[in-house]
């Protein structure tokens, strides 16, 4: 008989996301003791033993929480049970900019990455599953930001991978409860004072209610189209900025307007949004409203004055050139 069907999906999700990862390289497994993460771990000690890989755990201590080190500890003890060779608590200060989610998700992946880099390790996994991609969504589509927001989660960015986008929480808590693992639940995951626990714990199963069951799906399926979508826009409008941009040095862009004028107003606008950046605009700062007032210098001109932008910078528009620059532009 094989494993139980929800432990024989983790390991072959995990499987195929290391398919291509050279034998004798270290894939780390970012754990929080949490079902996801736990069904991760133990699905990647089973696949690296048999692919020839090395795999270890890597869990963060927040400090947010009484007795969040301990749990730690008890997290990172469970290395040999899950057939892993190393594990590691690390250890970290959130701060407070962007709020409590952002900051201890700055903070996490900062510790990550330091690890990755000190362990050189090839890979490191991540829990996030379907339902997590379907959150990730609707905050999207909340904040109205694009096409960008809505693409949800990649499978893979940069050193971390996500094997567990296509399957559902569901299928996580069965699989440790397969595997005789005791998931810890997080206080901070039932707590509303948190966008995503609301999200979680009202909107969706609203939805759901309301429309049927496969909200889920249907929004992570979403996602993934949004993205091959957002991702050919963005190569479109690459390949555009190389072909307008008469300058790009030292905090100065100049772009030729003739060249975006013909093109999409997709297309045009991550032009503009990437030039913004390459002058110095700061990205979080940078908002739709800004590039949307760029762009009035492109399709509606009327000698207007200059568009001002985050981090000190105008945008003004001379002798059919686009220049963003330090003001006050000479």
């Amino acid at each position: 008989m094989g494993p139980q069907p929800a432990v024989a999906d983790v390991r072959r999700v995990v499987r195929e996301s290391l398919a291509d990862v050279p034998e004798g390289r270290l894939v780390l497994a970012a754990c929080s003791g949490g079902a996801d993460s736990l069904a991760l771990a133990a699905a990647l000690g089973f696949v690296a033993r048999r692919a020839g890989l090395r795999a270890g755990l890597l869990t963060v201590d927040h400090g947010l929480q009484p007795g969040s080190a301990e749990r730690a500890a008890r997290v990172a003890a469970m290395a040999d049970r899950l057939d892993l060779e190393l594990a590691e608590v690390l250890t970290v200060q959130v701060g407070t900019a962007g709020g409590p989610e952002a900051a201890a998700r700055d903070a996490r992946y900062e510790a990550l990455a330091g690890a990755a880099d000190r362990l050189q390790a090839a890979t490191v996994l991540l829990g996030h599953t379907r339902d997590d991609q379907a959150e990730t969504v609707l905050l999207g589509l909340a904040r109205g930001s694009g096409l960008r927001s809505i693409s949800g989660m990649a499978a893979r960015s940069g050193r971390y991978r996500r094997p567990f986008l296509e399957l559902s929480r569901a299928t996580t808590v069965a699989a440790c409860r397969a595997l005789g693992l005791t998931p810890w639940d997080d206080p901070h995951n039932e707590d509303p004072r948190y966008t995503r626990v609301r999200v979680r714990a009202r909107i969706l199963p609203v939805l759901e209610a309301e429309l049927g069951p496969g909200v889920a799906e249907a929004l992570a399926r979403t996602a993934a189209m949004a993205r091959e979508d957002a991702d050919a826009l963005d190569g479109w409008a690459a390949k555009a900025y190389d072909d307008c941009a008469l300058s790009d040095i030292g905090g100065s862009v100049t772009l030729a307007v003739e060249g975006l004028g013909g093109l999409p107003a997709a297309v045009r606008r991550r032009v503009l949004r990437r030039a913004a950046l390459a002058a110095g605009a700061p990205s979080g700062a940078l908002s739709a409203t800004h590039v949307l007032a760029l762009d009035r210098l492109i399709t509606h001109w009327r000698g207007q004055k200059a568009v001002d932008l985050p981090g000190g910078l105008s945008a003004v528009r001379r002798y059919g050139t686009l220049i963003l620059a330090t003001r006050p532009i000479p």
